[in-house]
């Protein structure tokens, strides 16, 4: 057994307050580290470091828990031994700190208190290990050991979490990316079959694309989420999909259908949504192809739904639908203005359309609705159609 009263001296390496120079944590499988030493006895402390700077440590000494605290808070340290009952501030107090504010630095306790549950009590508030006095050496130096490698667990953890961490987000950001590359392939594709409907129905050529950027203008003033827009924009885009299903004699007869023709173009709607229904990608789109012709107040098709029983995306689309109907020639009427617009839907509010959506719809000028069809008609030919459901630039 080692004599703690034996008086021993600090050797070279051993200091009390501030070590020569910060190396931080010994690396490359090297047992030498930086470990602080807490003890209000001068003789125990300079026997510790002694025993440790033997071992090629560099050790600092502390005599209170005060001048614990401000060696930790310049010097980066590998593990601290301390004391319990101290003059100052007792050890379990320096524990709990040292617990808190470095997690990652190990705590012995070294101390002549003989009972258990000082002991159990110590490694609940997050010691490492306890070592009584009197201590054999080797005790000593297989309990620093032990808590160093413990050390070097916690850091490779932390490192590898690190690591794991950012692998994640590379991983996530190629798979967005993949994701982002195979939504706008979708969209493409969606483009194509809205352009094959176009000319099946010769009436509404241009028309998809231009009710879709009217709908995208205003759910943006309404509020709704860019991701939300996206879904809106291809269910206005395919809102008609469902004709595609309806026969050429119906579809494109010039004069006024029979009671019977029109029950048959209705179902426009239902063979639309069972067409994009079972497509997971729009699945959200299809509830709004099979609710674009109901309104407001009930009187629509196929379900005749009312209120916020009508998905909002619909709502917004059956006001830029409206829009688009007014402002384009048709083989039986010229087109009218945006103003004759503005006051048809003022007077439809409440009954076909959203008295909201009518409210946001009044608010945007002209202008704006002129510049998008000039967009898509041809005499500007930046319009895309789904990136412009984007997050506005």
């Amino acid at each position: 057994m080692l004599n703690l009263s034996e008086s021993h001296k600090p050797r070279t390496g051993v200091t009390e307050g501030r070590l020569p120079e910060d190396r931080g944590l010994a690396g490359g499988g090297s047992r030498s580290a930086r470990i602080l030493v807490v003890d209000d006895e001068t003789h125990v402390r300079a026997m510790m470091g002694s025993i440790l700077e033997r071992q090629g440590h560099e050790v600092q000494l502390a005599s209170s828990a005060r001048a614990a605290h401000e060696a930790l808070q310049t010097t980066t340290f590998d593990l601290v031994l301390t004391d319990i009952v101290m003059q100052d501030v007792n050890g379990i107090v320096l524990l709990e700190q040292i617990h808190t504010k470095y997690p990652n630095i190990p705590v012995v306790m070294v101390t002549a208190i003989h009972d258990i549950a000082v002991a159990i009590d110590a490694m609940r508030r997050g010691a490492y290990d306890y070592i009584l006095k009197p201590f054999e050496r080797e005790h000593l130096l297989n309990t620093v050991d032990r808590a160093l490698e413990h050390r070097r667990f916690l850091e490779e953890n932390q490192s590898y979490q690190q690591n794991l961490e950012q692998m994640v987000r590379a991983r996530t950001d190629m798979l967005r990316h993949a994701m982002e590359d195979l939504e706008h392939s979708y969209d493409v594709t969606l483009e194509a079959l809205g352009d094959a409907l176009d000319l099946k129905d010769s009436e509404t050529e241009g028309h998809s694309k231009r009710v879709t950027a009217y709908t995208i203008a205003l759910a943006r003033a309404m509020g709704i989420p860019p991701g939300e827009i996206k879904i809106i924009a291809r269910g206005a885009f395919l809102h008609d999909i469902g004709k595609m299903a309806i026969p050429d004699e119906i579809l494109r007869k010039p004069g006024k259908l029979t009671a019977e023709e029109q029950e048959v173009m209705r179902e426009h709607c239902a063979r639309g949504y069972h067409m994009l229904r079972k497509i997971p990608f729009l699945a959200g789109a299809a509830e709004i192809v099979f609710c674009h012709q109901e309104h407001y107040d009930g009187s629509g098709y196929p379900s005749g739904l009312r209120g916020r029983e009508i998905p909002i995306g619909a709502r917004i689309f059956a006001v830029a639908d409206t829009l688009d109907a007014i402002t384009s020639d048709r083989p039986y009427r010229k087109a009218r203005s945006f103003d004759a617009a503005r006051e048809e839907i003022l007077r439809c509010s409440g009954t076909q359309f959203d008295p909201a959506v009518v409210e946001t719809f009044l608010k945007i000028p002209n202008e704006l609705w002129q510049e998008l069809r000039s967009e898509i008609s041809g005499q500007n030919r930046r319009f895309s159609t789904f990136d412009s459901a984007g997050p506005s630039r």
